[in-house]
């Protein structure tokens, strides 16, 4: 069973800092892509950042320069650093593997649970 663990929200000032986790079970980061998205309140779900099965890496434009995607391997860890936090990055976190594991239909904000909150205040 392909299980997604997001953890690290919190409540944030403008300007300041957080790093989410997403402790992945039922397969291994060499075999998978891994994506965070996340989903502001009566919004869609937004892809903000992707570290492919080789390691390479994608930045949505709103994100790029202040967030940073990584992993580790022994953890079957993704990590997203987020700096200079913005209001508008608040939102509901989710992370997500490839689609060959699941979660097509209910898409990646709803399929792999609840995430975690990031809320960035003035």
């Amino acid at each position: 069973e392909v299980r997604m663990v997001p953890s690290g929200g919190g409540s944030v000032q403008a300007g300041g800092s957080l790093r989410l986790s997403c402790t992945a079970s039922g397969l291994t980061l060499y075999d998978s892509d891994m994506t965070w998205y996340r989903q502001a309140a009566w919004t869609g779900c937004e892809l903000v950042s992707t570290i492919s099965s080789d390691g390479s890496t994608y930045y949505s434009d709103s994100v790029k320069g202040r967030f940073t995607i990584s992993r580790d391997i022994a953890k079957n860890t993704v990590y997203l650093q987020m700096n200079s936090l913005k209001p508008e990055d608040t939102a509901v976190y989710h992370c997500a593997p490839d689609p060959k594991y699941g979660g097509t239909m209910l898409g990646p904000c709803a399929a792999w649970g609840q995430g975690t909150m990031v809320t960035v205040s003035s």
